[in-house]
Parts: C-alpha cells; sequence; structure tokens
C-alpha cells in the first residue's frame, strides 16, 4: 500500500467525452483515490424521492476499471432548491433575525428535522445502492461540517437548544441559572421557554449563555454526522467513514477533541494564508494538532490547494517548489494520504478561479509537472505509510478555553488564542522539537515538557491534572491569563492565575494588558513585553526577569517555581519573538527534551517512526540547500532511493530529502 493520492473528483461539471482523459492523466499522476459525490445531491435526487444514480453507476465502474479507489461522499452539503422550495423552515437564521436564502452550499439549519430526515434519506440510498461496490474504499460524509453554517438562531434552533440545556443540567432551571450567573442583570430564567439562542441584543450576552451556545452548535453537527454515519454502517460495516475536519488558521467552530473518537479516519482540510511569510509553520501546527486527535495515529489530507485559492482578499499562486513542500510536510506532520481541492479546475462557479490537479492551463503548465512528480515523491515514500509521530513535548489545546478568551468584555481584545498558541509553538518548530497536543485531562506520562500557553478556561480535573504532571516530575509552562476561570465562565476568586497559583507559587491582584504598540522592556537579556502585564506576587516562586519600567518596575514578568518534584513556569506577559525563544529553549534543556535533528535555520526537521526504521524528514523552506547528520550506515534516502554516505544528507536549495535511518529505542 502506498500513501494515498489525489483530490475532489466532479465530473459532473464536464461531458462524458472528458472522463476518459480525467482517468488516463489520473494514472499518469499516480492518483490512488478520489472524493466523488460531494456536491451532487441535486443530480442524485431530482425531485423528492426520485432517484438518478446513473452518472455515479458510470464513474465509479471507471474508477474501480482504472484502479483507482472512491471515497464516496454523502452530498449532504449542498441540498438541493427543490428541497428549500419544499421545506423554507429549513433555510438558516442570523444572529439577527435574517432568514438566509438558498444559492449556494451548506444554507441550512443543524436543527432542522426536515433536513435531518432528507438527509438521511439520500445517505441511506447511496449506501444500499453502493455498499459492496469494488471501487468504494471509504465514506466521505457531509464536507466540512459548520464551515458556513456554524449557528442557526432560528426557533427550530431555540427548541434544540433547550431540549440539550435540559439533558446538560438535568432538567434543572436552578442549575443552569447558577451556571449562567443569571442574577447578574436580572437575568433569572423561570420557565425553559424563556432561554432563547444568543441572538442580537442591547448590551454584551451572559459569557457562559454564549459559551454553552458554542457547544451546542458544535454538538448539533455532530449529531448530524453520527445519524448519517450509523445509516452507512447499517448497510456496509466493513466500509470505514470520515470527515473533513478544517484544523486551520480560520476556523473555531467545532470542538474536535469530542468529534475525533466518532471518525473512524480522521481526516483534515487545510488551506495557506496569503497574508502568512512563514505558512508553513502553521502546517507543521495544524498536522501536529490532526495527529493529536487522530490519537498519534496517521490521518488523510483531504484537501489543500495546488496553487491559488478563490476566497481571499488576495489569492496568490505558490512559489516554485512550494506544491511539494506543502504535501510533504503534511506528510512529516503524519499524513498518509494528501489530496487537494480538485481534480479539474472548474471553469465556471463560485471557485472558478480555485487552483486545482489540473489547471485550466491543461498538462502544458507548472502545477501539471509539479502534480506529477509528487505522485511519484509518494510511491517512493510508500514504507513510510503506518509510521506515527514521536514526541516528549506537549502544547495544550483547548476548543473551549479559545471560545471562552475570545468573548467580549475580556481585560484585553488583543489577545488571540491561535496566536499565542502559535507564538509558543514558533521556536519549537524552529529548533526541531516534535511537538503533540492534549487536552487539559489528557495522559501526559509520555511527555517531559507539558506547555499551556494559553487556558483561561479549564475545569478543576483539567487544572489538577497538569499540576500533578509537575508535582510528580514534569516540567509546566503556563502562560497569561490562564486559569483564571471555570468550566462555566466564573472567575475563580482570591487572585489571578486563579486555579494555577499555587502550582506555579504566583498570585496576582491586578491586571495591566498593555495598548496596541506598547511596550515595556525587561529586566535581563534586552528584551521586552507587550499585548499583557500583571502584578505577581512571589509565593514560592523565583523571578526569572522582570519589567524595567512602567508602573509594574521590579515586578516578575516571568517566574520558575519548584513544585513536587518538577517545576512550573509562569510567563505573565508576551516577551519579544526572540526572548520568548530564548526561554522555551532554558525550559526544555531544562526538562531534558533534545530537537529530532540539529538543522541549519530555516530547514524543518520531522521524525516519523515505523516498526523497523525511523523516516527523518528535511524540509528547506529558506531556499539555501543544507547539509544535515544522518543516523546509521545504512541509512537511505527515499526519494532518490540513494544510500546516504558520510554521515549527513544533503538537503537541496527548497528541496525536501526523507531519511530511513535505523529505529531507535524508546
Amino acid at each position: 500500500m502506498t500513501i494515498a493520492y489525489g483530490g475532489d473528483y466532479n465530473p459532473e461539471q464536464w461531458p462524458e467525452e472528458v472522463w476518459a482523459e480525467d482517468m488516463r492523466l489520473m494514472r499518469e499522476a499516480g492518483v490512488t483515490m478520489v472524493s466523488i459525490g460531494i456536491f451532487s445531491w441535486a443530480l442524485l435526487e431530482p425531485a423528492e424521492g426520485v432517484y438518478d444514480f446513473t452518472l455515479l453507476d458510470k464513474v465509479l465502474d471507471l474508477l474501480q476499471q482504472n484502479g483507482i479507489a472512491a471515497d464516496l461522499a454523502t452530498p449532504t452539503a449542498a441540498p438541493p432548491a427543490w428541497f428549500f422550495r419544499a421545506h423554507p423552515e429549513a433555510l438558516p437564521v442570523d444572529r439577527d433575525g435574517r432568514r438566509l436564502s438558498y444559492g449556494s452550499r451548506q444554507t441550512f439549519c443543524p436543527s432542522s428535522p426536515a433536513y435531518r430526515t432528507a438527509a438521511l434519506r439520500i445517505a441511506g440510498e447511496l449506501a444500499r445502492r453502493y455498499a459492496d461496490h469494488p471501487a468504494v474504499a471509504m465514506w466521505h460524509i457531509h464536507n466540512e461540517y459548520g464551515c458556513h453554517n456554524p449557528a442557526c438562531y432560528c426557533d427550530e434552533s431555540a427548541e434544540a437548544f433547550r431540549v440539550w440545556l435540559r439533558a446538560k443540567y438535568g432538567d434543572s432551571l436552578p442549575a443552569l441559572n447558577d451556571a449562567w450567573g443569571t442574577a447578574f442583570w436580572s437575568q433569572w430564567y423561570y420557565d425553559w421557554a424563556e432561554v432563547l439562542p444568543p441572538r442580537a441584543t442591547g448590551a454584551v450576552p451572559n459569557p457562559t449563555h454564549q459559551l454553552d451556545w458554542r457547544r451546542f452548535c458544535s454538538d448539533a453537527l455532530l449529531s448530524l454526522y453520527k445519524a448519517e454515519r450509523d445509516v452507512l454502517r447499517e448497510a456496509a460495516p466493513a466500509v470505514p467513514a470520515t470527515t473533513n475536519f478544517m484544523v486551520m488558521f480560520n476556523f473555531d467552530a467545532l470542538d474536535y477533541w469530542r468529534w475525533a473518537p466518532e471518525l473512524d479516519v480522521v481526516s483534515n482540510d487545510h488551506y495557506l494564508r496569503s497574508t502568512d511569510p512563514e505558512s508553513e509553520i502553521d502546517i507543521a501546527m495544524s498536522g501536529d494538532l490532526v495527529r493529536s486527535l487522530a490519537g498519534g495515529r496517521p490521518w488523510l489530507l483531504m484537501e489543500h490547494s495546488t496553487g491559488a485559492v478563490n476566497w481571499q482578499q488576495v489569492n496568490r499562486a505558490k512559489n516554485p517548489g512550494e506544491l511539494r513542500r506543502n504535501a510533504l510536510a503534511h506528510v512529516a506532520h503524519g499524513a498518509d494520504g494528501i489530496a487537494y481541492f480538485q481534480w479539474r479546475a472548474a471553469k465556471a462557479g463560485a471557485e472558478q478561479w480555485h487552483s486545482a490537479m489540473l489547471p485550466h492551463a491543461g498538462t502544458d503548465s507548472r502545477i501539471w509537472q509539479d502534480v506529477v512528480q509528487l505522485g511519484a515523491d509518494l510511491r517512493a515514500l510508500a514504507e513510510v505509510r503506518g509510521s506515527t509521530g514521536t514526541a516528549s513535548v506537549a502544547v495544550v489545546w483547548d476548543w473551549n478555553a479559545r471560545w471562552a478568551l475570545e468573548l467580549p468584555s475580556q481585560p484585553s481584545e488583543e489577545v488571540r488564542y491561535l496566536d499565542q498558541v502559535r507564538s509558543w509553538y514558533e521556536p519549537l518548530w524552529r529548533s526541531g522539537i516534535a511537538v503533540d497536543f492534549v487536552r487539559p485531562d489528557a495522559d501526559l506520562s509520555p511527555y517531559r515538557l507539558v506547555l499551556a500557553p494559553s487556558l483561561y478556561l479549564v475545569d478543576e480535573a483539567g487544572a489538577a491534572n497538569l499540576s500533578d504532571f509537575a508535582s510528580s516530575g514534569g516540567t509546566l509552562a503556563v502562560g497569561f491569563h490562564s486559569g483564571a476561570v471555570d468550566e462555566n465562565c466564573h472567575v475563580r476568586l482570591g487572585g489571578y492565575p486563579g486555579a494555577f497559583r499555587e502550582v506555579l507559587g504566583v498570585r496576582t491582584d491586578e491586571l495591566f494588558p498593555l495598548l496596541p504598540g506598547e511596550s515595556l522592556a525587561l529586566s535581563s537579556g534586552g528584551g521586552t513585553a507587550s499585548l499583557w502585564s500583571e502584578r505577581v506576587a512571589l509565593a514560592g516562586a523565583e523571578a526569572i526577569t522582570s519589567y524595567a519600567e512602567g508602573p509594574l518596575t521590579g515586578i516578575p514578568a516571568v517566574t520558575r517555581n519548584a513544585y513536587g518534584e518538577g517545576t512550573a513556569w509562569y510567563m505573565a506577559t508576551r516577551p519579544d519573538p526572540a526572548t520568548l525563544a530564548g526561554l522555551l529553549d532554558l525550559i526544555r534543556r531544562e526538562a531534558g527534551v533534545k530537537p529530532v535533528r540539529v538543522t541549519p535555520e530555516g530547514v524543518e526537521a520531522a521524525l516519523r517512526r515505523g516498526a523497523d526504521a525511523d523516516y527523518l524528514f528535511l524540509i528547506d523552506h529558506a531556499g539555501q540547500g543544507a547539509e544535515v547528520p544522518v543516523v546509521g550506515a545504512d541509512a537511505v534516502e527515499l526519494l532518490t532511493g540513494k544510500p546516504v554516505s558520510g554521515g549527513s544528507v544533503s538537503v537541496p536549495p527548497g528541496g525536501v530529502a526523507v531519511v530511513r535511518e535505523p529505529r531507535r529505542a524508546g
């Protein structure tokens, strides 16, 4: 088995005579699997209960004849116009009370009974017809849940929200009132019918109300996924099912820790941000998080782009070599499949300017040459399939904490969850440190170092788990404004950082967030602090650096505390990047964490571990080329098939090397 390779295939957009050429070119490119039928509901069911599978029958047979597997989709992300004419109440309503119209995709209310009935009906028809088709290797359920309809504020959603709340709070309105703190602003509820979604209102809505709404909306979409999955399992229990997550910079609607256990195979879509000059860091961070969601197992990259996308303000093409580096970076961080949106670039429709494997220019194009080359690369890396990552550092990631931190009326709206996590992840990535992501309540025993860059919300179990990790000999580092509130968004009284005061050995009595552009000098190393400061008093910890100017002159900014058998660090501010990198380097060295490999600046190193070998990925993002030491006299560079001599491998400028090394112990 090789690493899967392909993309979304939409033959309904093209006349039938094009399909034969598609098959020939897919074979030339080395395509092994395509996703099909994602947006074909209107063709498969032209009227309610009337089905036409002629096109899908032909295409699945063609794929089977050409040795290409099908990731067969339920087309439920794009209900047809006839459905909305019959059920206009299924259209979503926004926060301001406007009912949206159909005419794009995902324009349905996740809580609509009519939508659920129709979606399960078409999923059942597909399952029964194609359960035993030899081309069908996997079910692709829906597409990018919540991408365009993460929430609906209609009356049906309101009723579903109340049902969800009654289950959560044991059918007790007093319990809900207590959790939501409704004594504030006379918000007490005396009847469940009074509870509504957090629709547009005159002032700031209740924070716990908003947080529970985010949780409900994620669960509402998850219930749709599970319902379709169960229909498919009944007809084809041996065929695995997936749906494509969106672990990327611009999406936070779903709690994927709750979703991931429900998938047979974890899949992800990832696109670059055109304004990010180092988007390779986002690729690595996303890949590490998706691998962690998959429980450390390999995962599938279900969508990314060969070049420009069509939905950003400026959609740039990829530079020479970038397509290859991007794809192999996903493999380096755990992907066992690489797929694109889409196979053939559309000539009409909303995504006509989105790049594809076969671009508008056809095969006489750089993209096509790169696509064919990547197919050969993935065949050369076949033995990597099934290998896993290895990390002794864990970064705590929690969607509830992210949602809560970014609610209105915080001490500073400049503090963003993703920015904080990436600012800590980036220096680790630059140093070649392997990273997993974990929930606050995860098993932390495999790790030497646990980082919690931004954990504003944490429950008692999660806080105790992190504290126990340090007490038992681990090294814990916590970022500012963490531990401040419990799972209900209630402030922990007695001083900040709330749940982590004891383990960190500090107590803060007042917060001093900094204005945009404002910075303060630190007492050591010439560094500066920005974004945040607070009046920290030592309660057992030692000061590593302090503020050297401003109203907090002499007050600790970074502290270290011996706790039990371990150590706990607190960063009560955001140090400048160089200072932060130096601090994290000090912390990880103290914890005994070593890099995958020491490389020149701009060369990424990642390691996958197989049953009999280690696979060292080296990716030159700087374009200078490099010589990197390798382990073992019998090491082989897989992309060229050449043995490695002299104890090091040459990474071409802007290129990639993948080295098979003897498997190390541990």
